[in-house]
């Protein structure tokens, strides 16, 4: 006989319970298990591909391990060491920026600013406290042995965790499936079917539309000659996930930094402005529509509070596993308001009339 209602609330209460503490006591600790995690069910439907085509799971996993070794050294030799560059360049030049800055508005706006007013202050604050801050922080990072050792474990125990995953992630998934409590199984396999379905279109979606677009914006804006292009790009690229941020973001930055470079050079700027125009323009009418597709059900407003909320309360791990959660939660959601409908709470004496 099945639970009671109320008794099955309380399991799958203290279970969201256990994992929210969990969450919150060991976030940092397992930071490189989640990334590991979210490597391996991205890879899974190339290894699962590989597989139809005839080679073994442990084959499959050789093949992908050995590509990606091989993209992440070629990464490492040719595109981290210019963008930790450009970061650390812009870092230092944020207060002469803001010089530039107020000589600008200095020349064209001489009565707003003066030699002594709040915003001529305000610009010179912003560029040394920008300059102090980033001193530190990379100061920090460099000289604190805790931090190197920690940056050194995440780069090898994360790839050593998807391998793993990887590998035994179809046992995985069916030892999971013979732990579902009988009553219920049919409805979580459905319930988790559509939550895989709506993070393989989002995230491998997403992803992919970020690398690309990634890609482009820094491609695009070196080859205009744009200063920390490159950091540019990046950053526009890896913050496409969260709707509208990334090229906002991205493109205020390309923009502001071109204005300091190119002033005059109208034709510069308006390229400058077109390649974040054309890549917003890719992505909505092209990317977005073939990689990740109209049928997601992630709100671009439910998607960001849940970043927000997830970032605020378990730092970057809550931020990785906002969009996982916040897909489960919408997917559920639909399958209570169905049910709501389906109910007599909902149809009340219509569903009495009819049977």
């Amino acid at each position: 006989m099945a639970l009671p209602v109320r008794d099955q609330l309380k399991y799958w209460g203290i279970a969201a319970l256990v994992f929210v503490v969990v969450l919150w006591v060991l976030g940092d600790v397992i930071l490189p298990f989640v990334l590991g995690g979210a490597i391996a069910y991205f890879l899974d439907p190339v290894a699962d591909r590989l597989e139809r085509l005839g080679t073994s799971r442990g084959v499959a996993t050789a093949i992908i391990t050995v590509f990606a070794t091989l993209v992440f050294i070629l990464m490492a030799l040719l595109v981290i060491p210019t963008l930790v560059q450009q970061a650390i360049a812009l870092f230092n030049t944020a207060p002469q920026l803001a010089e530039d800055l107020q000589a600008f508005l200095t020349d064209r706006f001489p009565s707003l600013v003066d030699a002594d007013s709040t915003l001529r202050k305000s610009l010179l604050a912003v560029g040394e406290k920008v300059q102090e801050r980033g001193g530190e922080l990379l100061e920090a990072v460099l000289n604190s042995a805790a931090s190197i050792i920690n940056i050194v474990l995440l780069f090898v125990i994360v790839p050593v965790v998807a391998v793993y995953l990887l590998y035994d992630w179809d046992r995985m998934i069916s030892r999971i499936d013979t732990l579902l409590p009988r009553d219920h199984a049919p409805v979580i396999r459905q319930l988790a079917g559509e939550i895989d379905m709506v993070l393989a279109s989002f995230i491998r979606g997403m992803g992919t539309v970020s690398l690309i677009l990634g890609t482009y914006y820094a491609v695009a804006l070196m080859a205009l000659g744009l200063q920390f292009g490159l950091v540019v790009g990046f950053v526009a690229g890896a913050l496409t996930f969260i709707p509208y941020v990334g090229a906002i973001l991205g493109g205020s930055l390309a923009i502001g930094l071109g204005l300091f470079q190119f002033w005059g050079e109208w034709i510069t700027l308006g390229l400058v402005a077109a390649v974040f125009v054309s890549g917003q323009v890719a992505e909505g009418n092209v990317l977005t529509p073939k990689l990740v597709g109209s049928s997601v059900g992630l709100h671009p407003v439910w998607l960001i509070f849940a970043l927000s909320v997830f970032g605020t309360l378990f730092g970057f791990v809550g931020m990785l596993v906002a969009v996982p959660v916040a897909a489960a939660f919408g997917v559920i959601a639909r399958f209570a308001i169905d049910q709501y409908v389906g109910s007599r709470l909902y149809r009340g004496l219509e569903s009495r009339d009819e049977t």
